[in-house]
């Protein structure tokens, strides 16, 4: 068996097909180990770091930071017997030091990494060290065409000054093998190398403000790069900019032409929710249905939960009575909780509650697994995590694949309600609006209370009116009086 190993992209997600390297964890020469992070790179549903299949040495990175690279493509060779000796030109030609262009002969010797269902130990979904299964979250087959998009910069740079040439492995035909090691950094507090030290949500912050990295010196810990070091940068920039307003959280500024016009490229999870929108708009046949309640009940009864000592600690909001108002209408109304699948319904015993997120890389809808199942705390905790996951820009493919019914929060923005669009394979999605003070005929009189306004879309080829109605009345009903409802339904 060769020593050289070629790692290809592996299939990071249901449907992907190609992925952008944000950034290489290693550089050719790095002695590295089995598992351990080897490159950041970036589908259109999150950012992911992928682990190494082999220990061993790096001996060429084929595509640099940047590159939109599709699945299946080779990424980085890997020497597995490095302490070996150099090898010869009977094998693969001369030392990784010196990366020439690789003879015929050392062709034969390059050994691609193994086809799905061809899985060594130690690889992704085999087995590692201890009983585990190395598994890279998100793996699953692809289910669509892959669309090749042109690079970026065109041939990626040469690790070395001598010319360099395609290489075509036997086994495959890839696109052209060219080492790449990286620029030194210019700030002097990256790793070996020249790696710039700076997380994805600031790596694409330097990208919109035009913002070079390799500039800066870092003031964060490990003399990483943070957003005020871009943004200090930026302001110092003399190019003219206006502010761009964003519904992330990020503070972006807009670079603008002499037309006065900017261009940005759809991709990544603007891209995937654009073609997941537009599919699901034009094949399922939407239906929205509006329910104003007075939640003044559902409020204090939050703020009970909030005085009680187990409670302290956890993050309460009018979102997770939502969540488990959902829940409980599911076990109700079980249609509700399906799949069109053509000639059948698919209709499911447990729910992957989806809670669409605003993130600094666009709209993602992470979904807890089998949420019906937990507890109120337990459901608290989820939701939880899930946020702060997103907002760190962590979710993985696998958070946000598999979702049955979604919960939409735009009341977060001061907005009273919307028409959400299906989220491809389920069959209704909730809008949870504002929750404002407002006049309300309570018990005779009117009186200021808590009110919110809901709005459930849902597919009509599974849902008709009489279903969607009472699956939205009955989560109306329990935010109009939770307790009461607990008591009655569970």
């Amino acid at each position: 068996m060769s020593r050289i190993k070629e790692f290809n992209l592996p299939d990071l997600g249901e449907g992907l097909t190609e992925g952008e390297i944000l950034a290489w964890l290693v550089k050719v020469g790095d002695v590295i180990e089995l598992n351990q992070p080897i490159v950041e790179v970036e589908t259109a549903k999150a950012a992911v770091e992928i682990p190494a299949k082999w220990a061993g040495q790096v001996r060429a990175i084929f595509h640099p930071e940047g590159t939109t690279v599709e699945v299946g493509t080779p990424i980085i060779s890997i020497d597995t017997d490095p302490g070996a000796g150099p090898l010869d030109e009977s094998t693969t030609g001369t030392p990784a030091a010196d990366l020439p262009t690789p003879s015929a002969a050392s062709l034969a010797a390059v050994e691609v990494a193994p086809s799905e269902g061809a899985v060594e130990p130690g690889l992704i979904g085999g087995p590692a060290p201890g009983g585990r299964t190395a598994v890279l979250v998100g793996y699953g087959p692809r289910t669509t065409a892959a669309k090749r998009r042109p690079r970026k910069g065109g041939v990626p740079a040469q690790a070395t000054s001598a010319p360099a040439a395609p290489v075509q492995p036997a086994p495959v035909a890839p696109a052209p093998v060219v080492p790449v090691s990286p620029a030194p950094a210019a700030n002097g507090n990256g790793p070996a190398g020249g790696l710039v030290l700076a997380k994805p949500p600031v790596r694409k912050l330097a990208k919109d403000l035009g913002v070079d990295l390799a500039t800066l010196t870092g003031s964060g810990p490990l003399g990483s790069i943070t957003r005020e070091d871009v943004q200090r940068a930026a302001s110092a920039t003399p190019a003219a900019a206006e502010p761009l307003t964003v519904a992330a959280p990020a503070t972006a500024v807009a670079s603008f032409g002499a037309d006065r016009e900017q261009r940005i490229p759809v991709k990544g999870v603007r891209k995937l929710t654009a073609e997941n929108m537009s599919r699901s708009a034009f094949t399922a046949p939407h239906v929205t249905e509006f329910l104003t309640v007075d939640v003044t009940r559902a409020m204090k009864a939050l703020d009970r939960l909030r005085e009680r000592r187990e409670w302290r600690d956890v993050r309460v909001s009018p979102l997770l009575l939502v969540a488990k108002a959902v829940l409980l209408a599911v076990k109700r109304h079980p249609m509700v909780n399906s799949t069109w699948a053509g000639d059948e319904i698919v209709v499911k015993d447990y729910v992957n509650l989806g809670i669409a997120a605003a993130t600094e890389r666009g709209l993602i809808v992470p979904n807890i697994k089998d949420a019906g199942r937990l507890s109120l705390r337990e459901l608290a905790d989820a939701m939880t995590g899930l946020v702060q996951t997103a907002k760190a820009g962590k979710t993985s493919p696998a958070d946000m694949s598999g979702g049955t019914l979604t919960i939409t929060n735009v009341g977060v923005f001061g907005v009273d309600t919307g028409t959400p669009i299906l989220p491809p394979g389920e069959s209704a999605i909730l809008a949870f609006g504002a929750v404002r003070e407002m006049p309300w005929v309570h018990k005779g009189k009117v009186k200021p209370r808590q009110v919110t306004t809901l709005g459930l879309s849902f597919d009509h080829r599974i849902i008709d009116g009489e279903l969607g109605s009472k699956f939205l009345r009955d989560i109306g009903d329990f935010l109009a009086d939770p307790e009461a409802a607990l008591l009655a339904w569970t």
